[in-house]
């Protein structure tokens, strides 16, 4: 098995800013072709903060740079008859469609899946938004707008850490309203191809950000078992972040059978007999009376990955608790080649971009798995327009020009 094993793969995505360009980017990675088609002005997340000055001056917003490597940028006015025929065109010859407007939008353009099913019977095409694309019945919320905080909010991702009346931090978990989703939209995708495979028959893959942060932040069994989620933890062992001389490390002992291995580990062999530690709701009542002044004491010489080292030679789960910097000189970081680095004309530090996290072992062998895997860097706006109107389309050199020149391309 390769290390690019959607390759063959033929995706044209219409989309901005997070949920679906991290999808699609993640499938780019796996080796499928991905065409995403911009607006003139470009895409919102060419517009984020902060952002990257590239060799001609202008800037990349951050947002687009980490969720974009890999593929094609073609950019079309849609609003435009000319602009929406080429998209049909386009979308005749690809295994797959993907958008994520506002449901309808891409209705109202054109470009929905009835449209496009009608240039190509087997199409999947793919939808992420706030609330789903059902119309029937369709979502109490379905026109409104959603950005990764209001989905993680709403799926009471939240309610894990906040105290009391206090207010609720927000994005306190990167873009995972965004990133959730993006995964569940390739498993989404993977699944109609799968089935299309089997039967010959397309469909549309609805995906609602809400529904899938609702999965991930699993707050809904918890209440129904009468835990609130931000008790969830407690009473449960020892899980807590301890100081070292440098920062903080984390440890997990939920089980009985561990308590032993964890006092070994931080010296206290007593804790294993003392009957006041004798459970889990006695480590947990007696954690910051006992436990942890005794596992700070041990580790205020340690930093804190020889504190995580120790534990984890002891057969207990534990881990630093890492910064940006940690990450990038961490040496499984380095080995999987997780992080790419990149070189910008103009910009005096090369920018990082988390690649693809999944392995495949039986890779070709010879090259390493980071020179095997090492996409191309975000495109610039409308960069390989010529290209795939010439590829994909067939179209003369002179055809495309006049496009440009009406503006219906750049």
């Amino acid at each position: 098995m390769s290390a690019r094993p959607l390759e063959g793969l033929r995706i044209l995505s219409v989309e901005q800013m997070i949920s679906l360009p991290h999808a699609t980017q993640l499938l780019a990675l796996l080796g499928a072709e991905v065409v995403k088609v911009e607006p003139l002005s470009g895409e919102a997340g060419r517009y984020g903060r902060p952002t990257v000055t590239e060799s001609d001056r202008s800037e990349t917003g951050s947002t687009f740079v980490r969720n974009n490597l890999g593929k094609a940028s073609l950019s079309i006015d849609l609003k435009r008859e000319r602009g929406r025929e080429l998209f049909l065109d386009l979308a005749a010859g690809v295994d797959a469609v993907a958008e994520n407007f506002r449901p309808g939008t891409a209705d109202k353009l054109g470009i929905g899946f009835e449209a496009v099913r009608s240039r190509n019977p087997s199409v999947i095409y793919l939808s992420i938004s706030g609330f789903g694309n059902c119309a029937d019945p369709p979502s109490p919320y379905r026109e409104r707008a959603a950005y990764a905080p209001v989905v993680e909010a709403m799926a009471g991702l939240y309610e894990y850490a906040r105290e009391s009346d206090a207010p609720p931090r927000l994005a306190s978990a990167g873009a995972l309203g965004d990133t959730g989703p993006a995964l569940y939209a390739v498993i989404g995708l993977l699944s109609a191809l799968h089935e299309r495979a089997r039967t010959g028959r397309g469909c549309h893959v609805d995906v609602a950000m809400y529904d899938a942060m609702i999965a991930i932040a699993d707050v809904v069994h918890l209440a129904s078992m009468g835990v609130e989620p931000n008790r969830a933890t407690r009473g449960i062992g020892i899980l807590d972040g301890f100081r070292a001389k440098d920062g903080w490390f984390t440890v997990e002992v939920v089980r009985e059978p561990h308590f032993p291995h964890f006092c070994k580990a931080v010296g206290h062999s007593e804790w294993i007999d003392d009957p006041r530690l004798a459970s889990r709701a006695g480590w947990a009542a007696h954690l910051e009376s006992v436990i942890r002044p005794g596992v700070e004491a041990w580790a205020k010489g340690l930093t804190k990955h020889e504190a995580a080292a120790v534990l984890a030679r002891h057969g207990v789960a534990a881990g630093p608790v890492n910064t940006a910097a940690d990450i990038m000189g961490d040496p499984h970081v380095a080995e999987r080649g997780l992080v790419h680095r990149f070189d910008v004309d103009g910009r005096g530090e090369p920018v990082d971009v988390v690649g693809n996290p999944l392995r495949f072992l039986t890779a070709s062998p010879g090259a390493s798995f980071a020179e095997e895997t090492f996409p191309a860097r975000w495109p610039r706006l409308g960069e390989q327009t010529q290209r795939v109107l010439e590829d994909w389309l067939e179209l003369s050199a002179d055809a495309i020009a006049e496009l440009r020149e009406e503006e219906i391309v750049r």
